[in-house]
């Protein structure tokens, strides 16, 4: 499992191996007293305009390295963008120290710098002659270092939940059952209530989507009930998709669509690691995470196209294809949160359709909601934890796709309508089992996992969503309480 550095905050600059001082564009940067250099002329030389996360090489002081590192506006995003790139170019060094004293630093700033510190120095692997990490500490100097305590205290709780995110992710299936990814969820959340139950209480409990993904596989299937509850009366619950991986059961995948398929639970992961970062930070809210965990395999007991099940509540759905399993085992959470939760809230989060990244590319989730408050919540959020998303219809045309003859919905849209958006048809499917609350979908398809280093991102899982929804839940957490259920 990954590590991530020690960050801390100090007035004054340490000794450390690499050294990062600000340059934002059109200002002078005053390093008189440690490069002996004309760091104008420097700057200059190398055409550098202060962008976020540029770098610039000036000369060592002894056998410290020095860069000059661009801050641009020092927003939060600008100060993401420059964190990540330093960390990644003091990754072999032992310590890093960023003078940042030149820079009126906000909360805000503070708190994206660190996003790309930590999750900047993510790596993870499995190898035996893997070395230690190398850079262990980080000191960000400020003039300010009471004010900006809060802020810190805040991104270096949630970047470790976003960590364990990742490594949950990034765990190879053999190894990852749902057995073993609830032991995770119940070490992660220790000291919080949480239950999970086995496939015979599934089965005796009516969760038939859960127990129909799972049936082929000879790794059962279980799903984790957690709950922190901060105080007051709000209840929110998260429903993550927890499928350790997808074959596509008889449906089965090509080969190059499978290879990924660990990441499949990024949802679960997403919950999870929220409610342990919310439960640190100890918000005054009450938030149920519900983690519904299947492997989808083919073999004699797998389920078949055209199969019915019946969802917990008692809605039948008509199984046209084992691929589209997320939104069974997503039904059944959903319908708990309503019927027996009765949450205020519902907000699933899945990598659910190979049409959303299409449609939104690899770095923005799809949004679907019921409730144009809590869409305006979301994106407002996404905004400020760097977590994109975009809102998506919920089109009523499209929803005669989903009728059955057999049964009272389908699992996949009627291709004889033509009607396509594989995206909306899956958020339709799953608002049926609301219960008109407030609910929302989002579909993490394309920004759950990273073909390589980019600003924050590392390869493999990026626990997206943890970000996004504890900063969510942070605002929520001090609005009114709204119990009207609305209109489905």
């Amino acid at each position: 499992m990954a590590s991530l550095p020690t960050l801390r905050l100090s007035g004054t600059v340490p000794a450390a191996a690499v050294l990062a001082v600000p340059t934002r564009p059109g200002e002078p940067t005053e390093l008189v007293g440690v490069v002996p250099v004309e760091v104008t002329g420097l700057l200059a030389r190398e055409k550098a305009k202060g962008e976020p996360g540029e770098l610039v090489v000036a000369p060592a002081v002894g056998e410290q390295r020095v860069f000059l590192l661009g801050t641009g506006d020092a927003s939060a995003a600008a100060m993401r963008k420059a964190g990540a790139a330093i960390a990644r170019r003091a990754k072999g060094s032992a310590s890093l120290a960023l003078d940042l004293r030149a820079l009126e630093l906000s909360p805000e700033g503070t708190q994206g710098l660190a996003d790309g510190l930590l999750l900047g120095s993510y790596g993870f692997t499995l190898k035996e002659s893997a070395e230690p990490r190398t850079l262990q500490d980080i000191t960000v100097v400020v003039r300010q270092v009471k004010a900006l305590t809060v802020a810190l205290d805040r991104a270096v709780a949630v970047a470790k939940a976003t960590a364990v995110a990742r490594d949950l992710v990034n765990t190879p299936p053999r190894e990852k059952t749902p057995v073993w990814l609830a032991a995770q969820a119940k070490t992660l959340l220790k000291g919080l209530t949480v239950r999970v139950r086995d496939d015979r209480e599934l089965r005796a409990e009516g969760w038939g989507g859960v127990i129909a993904v799972g049936m082929g596989s000879s790794r059962p299937p279980r799903v984790v009930e957690a709950t922190y509850d901060g105080g007051g009366s709000r209840h929110v619950v998260l429903v993550g998709k927890g499928i350790t991986f997808d074959t596509g059961g008889i449906s089965i995948k090509p080969n190059d669509s499978m290879v990924t398929m660990k990441m499949d639970m990024g949802g679960a992961a997403a919950v999870l690691a929220t409610l342990r970062a919310v439960a640190d930070l100890k918000l005054p809210i009450k938030v149920t995470a519900l983690a519904c965990i299947a492997e989808n395999m083919p073999s004699g007991h797998a389920q078949r196209p055209s199969d019915v099940i019946r969802q917990y509540g008692g809605t039948t759905v008509e199984v046209l294809n084992t691929d589209a399993e997320g939104r069974l085992v997503l039904a059944d959470g959903i319908a708990y949160a309503d019927q027996v939760l009765a949450a205020d809230v519902i907000v699933d989060v899945a990598t659910l359709t190979g049409a959303m990244p299409v449609a939104l590319g690899k770095k923005i989730a799809g949004l679907f909601t019921n409730d144009d408050a809590l869409a305006g919540q979301l994106e407002g959020a996404a905004e400020r934890s760097g977590e994109r998303l975009w809102r998506m219809p919920l089109v009523e045309d499209y929803r005669v796709a989903l009728d059955s003859t057999t049964a009272d919905l389908r699992n996949i849209g009627e291709p004889k309508l033509k009607l396509q958006g594989g995206s909306i048809t899956a958020a339709l499917f799953l608002r049926e089992f609301a219960g008109g609350r407030p609910w929302a979908h989002l579909d993490i398809a394309g920004p759950a996992w990273s073909g390589g280093e980019d600003d924050e991102l590392t390869k493999g899982g990026t626990g997206y969503g943890v970000r996004l929804l504890v900063t969510w839940l942070e605002e929520l957490a001090s609005r009114p309480v709204r119990k009207a259920r609305q209109s489905a």
